[in-house]
């Protein structure tokens, strides 16, 4: 199901892609090159907007939580990349043990933990869900709407003891895996059980949590990653990347730090207009305030005017002071808002793709229908449709138009990938080392 296009300014998009056809053998060869000089996470998820004159990512994730929400027809694509992210990391691994957030009532979550199970299982691999809630003390079978059971199992520390007094393996009764695969964003730091651990390899590094990592470093690296490949075929980069500004000393509930803010919002829109004045875009500028670090769509916001964030009210306030787990905001990033042109029947939807090791293995619509096109799509009332990318993401065919699925989705991958190479050459820094 390809989604209904309702913009008519989809000139500058309709020639990016027509770009990435003409140049695919190039593009490939790039991307290849370039993953012999930097290692892919294990896995990765892109949000995408699509405004019909720029396709750019807008977030990207470490720790995908939604393998459920892919298309069952691509379980082999995620199992080949599985298998090769696995050879790179420990080739003679026969046990891994996946760490996921502490839900226990999230079904859909445990079903995409439950998905990513059966994808390793499948590379030969046996598999456990080791939980870091205190109240798993022995193997508890939870039952998921699918039908399926997941078993969440008490992590435990042994082996020869480090100078923290802790053995210095991680795993669980009877179970000692060569690796460990995080699928917990560590938002609120590093839990004692996950430290210091030297002997097994942890997946992602522990520095891509979010304790750590910073949504505008990530798009820093972008930037780079985004000019280069834009000089390599001869477009405008800004088609390609959101612009943005950050503040690093914001306290909403103090209202401390609004002039900061102000001042970013209003340079940025600045040059937003500018860039839309050259296009010929009629659209309203606009920018999302974000939390720098955390996930689950919280703490944003839309800005069209900087006398907005002057205005804030209660509510507004003490919605972007926290984030998940109750995590106080005190950095922000400031993003150029990118409006989603694409509707899944009735809903606005943003496309998500998602990749393990350097392979795109699928990706699907997050649709929300109560949303505007210039509106954060990760709240409650999102669906998801999986079955949006049937044709895959990296199989263009030129003899077809530019927006015909196989090249449109092609284009989403192509811009995915750029945004795994610049996490691969985020993760290259560890801050802690």
């Amino acid at each position: 199901m390809v989604p209904h296009l309702t913009t008519a300014l989809t000139g500058p998009l309709l020639a990016l892609e027509r770009s990435f056809l003409d140049a695919e053998t190039t593009i490939e060869h790039r991307l290849r090159g370039q993953w012999l000089q930097h290692t892919p996470p294990f896995y990765c998820s892109v949000d995408l907007r699509n405004s019909g004159y720029k396709l750019a990512p807008v977030d990207t994730n470490l720790f995908p939580g939604g393998f459920n929400n892919l298309n069952p027809a691509f379980l082999p694509l995620c199992v080949q990349a599985a298998m090769v992210a696995v050879d790179k990391i420990c080739p003679e691994a026969r046990h891994l043990l996946i760490v996921p957030e502490n839900h226990t009532r999230n079904q859909f979550y445990l079903m995409n933990v439950a998905r990513l199970a059966v994808i390793l299982r499948h590379t030969g691999l046996n598999v456990r869900v080791g939980s870091l809630l205190p109240e798993i003390i022995a193997p508890t079978d939870l039952a998921l709407p699918d039908g399926q059971t997941l078993t969440l199992e008490p992590l435990k520390r042994f082996g020869s003891t480090g100078s923290d007094g802790q053995g210095r393996r991680l795993g669980l009764d009877g179970f000692d895996p060569c690796a460990i695969l995080l699928n917990n964003d560590l938002s609120v730091g590093v839990p004692t059980i996950l430290q210091n651990l030297h002997e097994q390899f942890v997946i992602p590094p522990l520095h891509a949590g979010w304790h750590v990592r910073r949504k505008s470093h990530h798009f820093t690296a972008y930037r780079q990653v985004a000019r280069e490949f834009a000089t390599l075929l001869g477009i405008d980069p800004w088609l390609l990347d959101p612009e943005f500004e950050v503040c690093g000393a914001v306290n909403f509930q103090e209202k401390s730090g609004m002039e900061c803010l102000a001042a970013n919002v209003d340079s940025l829109l600045y040059r937003i207009r500018a860039k839309y004045r050259e296009y010929g875009i009629e659209d309203t500028p606009f920018v999302v305030v974000k939390a720098d670090a955390g996930t689950y769509g919280m703490g944003i916001m839309t800005v069209k005017d900087a006398s907005e964030v002057k205005e804030l009210n209660r509510r507004q306030r003490n919605k972007m002071a926290v984030v998940k787990e109750g995590l106080q905001v005190s950095e922000v990033i400031i993003q150029e808002g990118v409006p989603t042109c694409e509707r899944v029947e009735a809903g606005v939807a943003e496309p998500v793709v998602y990749m393990i090791d350097r392979y795109v293995v699928g990706g699907f619509y997050r649709v929300h229908g109560e949303r505007g096109i210039d509106e954060n799509l990760n709240a409650p009332g999102m669906q998801f449709q999986p079955l949006a990318f049937e044709t895959g993401c990296t199989l263009p065919d030129s003899a077809q138009a530019p927006d015909a699925a196989p090249n449109r989705f092609y284009a989403y991958g192509v811009v995915a990938r750029l945004a795994l190479l610049a996490a691969s050459k985020e993760l290259e820094i560890d801050p802690g080392a």
